[in-house]
């Protein structure tokens, strides 16, 4: 008896451990501030000029999701909401600036390494403090450098020399030969740094789409006149705010010297010899032109996008390499590949460039999922998705336990063919960091995927958009009596997920008192005159 009971348990756990040895892998590739307008399958003015043709693959392969929106566009927030499957306020990571990501709270990483899978984290991180919930784990500090990047692992602080995004790449191939338990499903989670801000190029691209001019967006010089305050308010235009030393690469005048001693400081003498070569005589010809207003715009214009898509064909070259990998030693048919951003960006839609708004730009992120033998190809999805639901999502594949106090809900059924009965049919967003880089003020919001309602609460403005007549977002209806049913309609429904995510009242913070950590003194003292000004006119008759 004793025999026979022995001889069941062990079938039992033979069963168990084939079945988690035949749970699907995940490779989660995840970059910094990439445009849906910058991947050439959501189509759009840049596709046949800088098409993406791994990306493209995994489109064509799985499922493109048309509107995945972020709860908070900004990039230390966006990634707590990952891990957490949890708003800011839950999660406790508001904003980029003096904050530091609580590694001891319920991150889907340590919920899986409980289940039975391996995770891996390489590349950028962005949360102040040591990843934790991770088997292996290899990262930028901060915000990380382009060219040869430092790195942190618990053994501490290096330098390899390359290119970062191809350093990544090389990296994490590395850890999937070499490193992993072949007996344990994984998740490895590849962040890059592009495209973010200075958007330096890798050297093979650093001529690429000279012989191109890229198209301006309708609104490059828009007045802001359709919008409230915010809009007019805020400092992140490629006109005035754009620098021409550091994000524009003209060293004779990178006044602060950050551009030439921190970025080009960094490079051997063969990168050095390279990038000038490539950028030298184009700078010389812009100085003695001795441009100026809009003609001096465009020229930003033009190398800022330039740069951009240029660390785009980087992030899409390490697309197509671990894609080429995980077929070439077998393992692409069991794992689940995925492809996000941490939000989206402006390429000079409105004349601005970062994210943090809720306007569509930044608001939008991309996300793409190739699953074989689930995803249908070519698939596209136009439901309300949130990287809300990508923690819940990891955990569904894995077959673990979903804790129900996470926020969003697993898109397995979507990509399954199936939309859940009880779908969001509105999604809610909240912007905190403010003062702060970009001057962008605090607000929430709700969309349903026509109408968007926002709430700039410091300033006591409301703002309604239709972006069924008017998808770039120019004129605010919030006042138009013909859409009175839709304005109350939205309001209840803020009320009703503030509610339901347990969101606190807003507080009015006094401005003119703020003890926030800034990069730039000069930003910090800026931001402060600002908003005494503002506050004095308020107190006016």
């Amino acid at each position: 008896m004793k025999k026979r009971f022995l001889t069941l348990l062990l079938f039992v756990a033979a069963q168990a451990f084939s079945s988690a040895d035949d749970r699907p892998n995940i490779v989660f590739i995840f970059s910094d501030d990439h445009a849906t307008q910058a991947i050439s399958a959501y189509g759009g003015p840049l596709a046949e000029i800088a098409p993406t043709p791994h990306l493209d693959e995994i489109a064509q392969e799985g499922m493109l999701f048309q509107r995945c929106m972020v709860t908070n566009s900004i990039c230390g927030p966006s990634r707590a909401t990952i891990l957490t499957g949890k708003y800011s306020h839950k999660n406790g990571f508001f904003m980029n600036e003096k904050t530091r990501f609580d590694g001891s709270q319920q991150t889907f990483p340590k919920l899986l390494q409980k289940a039975g899978y391996e995770t891996a984290l390489i590349g950028k991180w962005h949360l102040a403090s040591d990843p934790t919930g991770f088997d292996h784990w290899d990262i930028l500090p901060g915000q990380g450098s382009y060219y040869n990047p430092d790195f942190i692992n618990p053994e501490g602080k290096y330098r390899i020399e390359g290119y970062v995004s191809e350093v990544i790449t090389e990296k994490a191939k590395q850890w999937l030969d070499k490193e992993r338990d072949p007996d344990k499903p994984f998740i490895l989670m590849v962040q890059h740094k592009a495209p973010h801000r200075a958007w330096d190029p890798a050297p093979k691209y650093l001529t690429a789409f000279d012989d191109v001019t890229i198209p301006e967006p309708d609104t490059l010089f828009d007045d802001y006149s359709g919008r409230g305050t915010a809009a007019r308010d805020q400092d992140m235009t490629i006109e005035k705010t754009m620098t021409m030393g550091r994000d524009l690469k003209v060293k004779e005048l990178d006044d602060t010297g950050n551009f030439v001693i921190g970025a080009l400081g960094r490079m051997t003498e063969e990168q050095r010899a390279t990038w000038d070569a490539a950028y030298q005589a184009k700078n010389e010809a812009m100085l003695a032109a001795k441009l100026e207003g809009k003609e001096l715009v465009r020229w930003k214009y033009q190398r800022y996008l330039k740069d951009y898509l240029r660390c785009i064909k980087s992030v899409d070259d390490s697309v197509g390499e671990i894609q080429a990998f995980l077929e070439a030693s077998g393992l692409a048919e069991n794992t689940v590949f995925i492809y996000s951003s941490d939000q989206g960006f402006y390429l000079g839609e409105h004349g601005w460039f970062d994210k943090r708004f809720m306007f569509d730009e930044s608001y939008r992120t991309p996300l793409l999922v190739r699953w074989p033998g689930v995803v249908e190809p070519g698939s596209v999805n136009t439901d309300l998705v949130s990287n809300l639901d990508f923690a819940q999502t990891f955990l569904d594949i894995a077959g673990a336990e979903i804790p129900e106090d996470m926020q969003g809900g697993s898109l397995v059924p979507i990509l399954e063919g199936t939309v859940p009965k009880h779908w969001r049919m509105t999604h809610y967003y909240h912007y905190y960091e403010y003062p702060g880089w970009h001057m962008v003020h605090r607000h929430e919001g709700v969309y349903d995927g026509r109408y968007k309602l926002m709430n700039f609460y410091d300033l006591e403005e409301w703002e309604l958009y239709d972006l069924e007549t008017d998808p770039q977002e120019m004129k605010n209806q919030y006042e138009n009596s013909e859409l009175a049913g839709v304005r109350k309609r939205l309001h209840g429904e803020l009320d009703r997920l503030r509610e339901q995510y347990e969101v606190p009242e807003n507080e009015k913070q006094d401005l003119t008192n703020v003890n926030m950590h800034f990069h730039s003194e000069e930003i910090r003292k800026r931001g402060i005159e600002r908003m005494k000004k503002r506050q004095e006119n308020a107190k006016k008759p």
